[in-house]
């Protein structure tokens, strides 16, 4: 599907301000891989691994790892290498230990789980030392580049590369290099000649590595295959805290796609604290710049066994996009109050023991004005929006070019069918839904466009046979006003289209091309192949592509894909540097205005220091936590800093954040703060538990192995109990099988690795085999890697059988 061509344009950039190149120098070798989380397959192994012709293995290269892909292409670093964390440019506590939020804090949502305080603080005062030292010629650029530079040093301190040239106008300095412009992902193509005219989509010049093929390449691959079971990938993965209402409509959500890099996190100041009694602090923290907080407490249902019980809720907003979300219960704080009176406890010493380094003598009580909360809520929700415009060119056989698509004044009947797939066709005159900045008055864009809804989210299209068409200017400014001002486009193919590349559409705005070609339009067989090409600084996103060779026959099926797909893109373009610059300087600005304009002159302690003239008996008496490990019954996210295990990279570790919420279990990598796997809790099946590692089986048998450093055994023990009291799962059990007179075990296996008959008396019914067991490892290797063949093979042939197994429920089923 992919082709490579060379195309030489002259460099017309202006000269590069002086020793820009040391800021943006960086070696082009890409990071070594982290493979797959999940069990290891067959495949993974060293001696079925694909030799390359530079000499390493697919794993090596990355190619069929899990995690190089999730953690390289994570805020545009795909290509570029992490730094050392000891150059003496960067401010030493960007190499400190990250900041860990307290055990008995249960995050709202995955953004939380790796919010940091020291890195807020570290990027601020990076900032500061770039803009007192930037002078001159080199001010302006220095300031372009600080935001990314600052967002890559926190990543692993080096600087990031950036897409094109679209978004710097400065040059990039490292020898032999050419700015690269996208990623590219292909699937459902008829043909997978480079040279055939049914080639959707060509890539970049080969010097670029630009483009990427295969969905692959995404965190997805190397869990289980989601026909098998349903999940939602990692992208989707948003709130940890689920109501049990919203749980029992899991399976109905999963049957639509998920939509990806939306963080719905963000409407927790309007579900749990709006029209509700709270509080709203404000201030200029000496460290962290202007901060607002937010803060409610909350009585908890009463139980048999617990009766006026009490949580606080916590929004901590700094300058940097991550937010500190979540809820602590009462009795898990250390207090000079009593836990579960009316009164509560005060509010500093909640803030002291969830946020110690905050210097809480800068906040002051926000007013009581009606701009406070509309302020807030906009700050919080910036970022999300249920409404999309969405641009569509048509390109013709022969055509490729950008201004022989504008030029297209009037539709095709293949067209025509692929719009009437995709939406309804409306009037615009009146029209009162979303209109993407068309005219609903006049008809100066037209008379008509096409609209259409999926999972709440409006879509606008802008056509570009439905935008007015100017017969003296070939460029059709009236079109591109709209379709070049969308960050989403599609060209639609007809058959006998050049292939497209995006070089050759000039426009700052647009972010990510959905090629989609139609073969054999207007019949009973017609199909639609689709690829899709993003700029480099975009992160992937679902849903993936089909194989190559595969079509989209279906028409409801591909429409539901593709705007699923197009939403998706857009979600993600907001993440790329331009958006993330945009919404950042956006958050600067609510928050100053807050705490300069909009706080009272009443502190957040307005008791002094009377609260300390309690007894020292008193004191050390009620600084007791009224119940042991009360947070264990929590409903949002605890999390245990752990190192996971990278099955296809040799078995090396790296940190991630293990987080447990009532839905969902969470691994987030702490350098790219990406979701790299997750699973419900009832997909939960078992664990096997050592001193200093963990193994927790889901689904069918996969599983994910951790471990905690010495002195950390009790992170071990917390996170069982946590999950024996969310999950349906159980402690593993090893056994060594005995064979007969005749050479049998005595227990008969199903395809899924679950016993279904135990020869009463026998050897394995005396090792304690029973009906319903599920068996995860043979011989030390994982069954769900074996076919069911391989499995018997494995029972029968091998001399001593160890076995280890997930035991039945109580009345015999197996635990799914």
């Amino acid at each position: 599907m992919l082709s490579q061509f060379q195309q030489e344009r002259p460099d017309q950039r202006s000269t590069a301000p002086a020793k820009l190149g040391e800021l943006l120098g960086a070696s082009l070798e890409g990071p070594s891989s982290h493979g797959a989380l999940s069990t290891p397959r067959p495949d993974d192994r060293p001696e079925n691994r694909v030799r390359k012709k530079s000499g390493g293995t697919e794993s090596s290269l990355g190619t069929s790892s899990l995690f190089r892909k999730l953690r390289s292409s994570s805020r545009g670093e795909t290509e570029t290498p992490r730094g050392d964390s000891d150059d003496p440019r960067l401010p030493e506590t960007l190499s400190s230990k990250p900041w860990v939020c307290v055990r008995s804090f249960a995050h709202f949502d995955a953004q939380s789980i790796l919010f940091d305080l020291h890195e807020a603080a570290a990027r601020r005062s990076y900032a500061a030392q770039r803009r007192n030292t930037a002078t001159g010629a080199s001010a302006a650029s220095s300031a372009a580049v600080s935001l990314a530079v600052s967002r890559a040093i926190a990543l692993g301190g080096v600087e990031p590369s950036f897409s094109s040239t679209d978004d710097l106008s400065v040059r990039d300095l490292s020898e032999g290099s050419i700015p690269a412009l996208e990623h590219s992902e292909q699937g459902g193509s008829a043909s997978v000649n480079p040279n055939s005219q049914q080639q959707l989509l060509l890539s970049c010049p080969e010097r670029n590595v630009s483009f990427l093929s295969s969905w692959a390449e995404r965190g997805e691959a190397g869990i289980v295959e989601p026909r098998l079971r349903p999940r939602c990938s990692n992208a989707s993965v948003s709130k940890l805290e689920v109501p049990p209402d919203v749980q029992a409509t899991r399976l109905e959500r999963l049957q639509q796609h998920c939509i990806e890099h939306v963080d719905l996190g963000a409407r927790y100041y309007h579900e749990h604290f709006y029209g509700k009694e709270h509080w709203n602090y404000f201030g200029n923290d000496e460290k962290l710049g202007p901060v607002a907080l937010s803060i409610r407490r909350e009585k908890l249902d009463d139980t048999k066994d617990l009766k006026d019980q009490y949580q606080y809720r916590i929004i901590f907003r700094t300058n940097e996009l991550v937010t500190l979300r979540g809820a602590i219960l009462e009795d898990a704080i250390l207090s000079t109050a009593k836990h579960g009176t009316l009164r509560g406890l005060p509010l500093k010493e909640v803030l002291e023991y969830v946020l110690p380094e905050l210097s809480v003598s800068c906040l002051r009580m926000a007013l009581s004005t009606p701009k406070v909360t509309e302020q807030l809520l906009k700050l919080d929700e910036q970022g999300l929006s249920q409404k999309h415009k969405v641009g569509i060119l048509l390109c013709r056989a022969g055509q490729s070019t950008e201004e022989e698509m504008y030029n297209n004044e009037e539709a095709t009947p293949a067209f025509t069918a692929f719009l009437e797939l995709l939406g309804e066709t409306v009037c615009l005159r009146g029209f009162n839904k979303y209109a993407a900045q068309l005219d609903t008055k006049t008809d100066s864009t037209g008379t008509h466009s096409l609209y259409t809804t999926y999972q709440d989210y409006e879509i606008m299209f802008h056509v570009s046979t439905m935008l007015p068409y100017m017969p003296n200017n070939p460029q059709q400014l009236l079109r591109k006003r709209h379709i070049g001002n969308d960050i989403v486009t599609i060209i639609f193919q007809e058959p006998g289209a050049l292939p497209f590349t995006p070089q050759n559409i000039r426009s700052h705005f647009q972010h990510v091309f959905v090629i989609v070609r139609v073969h054999n339009p207007c019949s009973d067989n017609t199909c639609y192949s689709v690829a899709v090409t993003r700029m480099k600084d975009v992160p992937p996103f679902g849903p993936p592509l089909p194989s190559s060779g595969l079509t989209f026959r279906d028409p409801a099926a591909f429409r539901a894909f593709l705007l699923a797909k197009i939403i998706n893109a857009e979600n993600a373009a907001h993440k790329s540097e331009k958006f993330h610059a945009m919404a950042t300087r956006t958050r600067q600005g609510y928050l100053r205005d807050l705490a300069e304009n909009c706080v009272s002159t009443t502190p957040l302690d307005t008791a002094g220091k009377l609260n300390n003239l309690i007894s020292l008996a008193s004191k050390r008496k009620e600084r007791i936590r009224a119940r042991e490990a009360a947070e264990m019954g929590a409903l949002g996210a605890l999390v245990w800093r752990v190192l996971a295990q990278d099955f296809s990279g040799g078995g090396a570790e790296f940190p991630c954040a293990l987080a447990i919420s009532n839905e969902y279990i969470v691994l987030a990598d702490c350098s790219t703060k990406e979701v790299i796997f997750n699973c419900f809790c009832a997909d939960v099946i078992g664990w096997t538990a050592e001193r200093l590692a963990l193994k927790i089986f889901y689904g069918r048998g996969d599983h994910i192995a951790l471990r905690v450093p010495e002195g950390s055994a009790q992170d071990i023990r917390e996170v069982v109990q946590r999950l024996k009291a969310l999950t349906v799962g159980c402690e593993t059990v090893d056994m060594t099988l005995r064979r007969n007179g005749l050479g049998q075990l005595g227990f008969h296996v199903r395809l899924d690795g679950t016993v279904s008959e135990v020869e009463e008396y026998g050897f394995a019914w005396q090792a304690g085999l029973r009906q319903g067991s599920r068996l995860v490892e043979i011989c030390k290797v994982a069954a769900v890697t074996l076919s069911h063949e391989q499995m018997i093979d494995l029972l029968r042939t091998s001399v001593t059988v160890k076995v280890v197994i997930i035991p039945p429920f109580e009345e015999g089923g197996a635990r799914r």
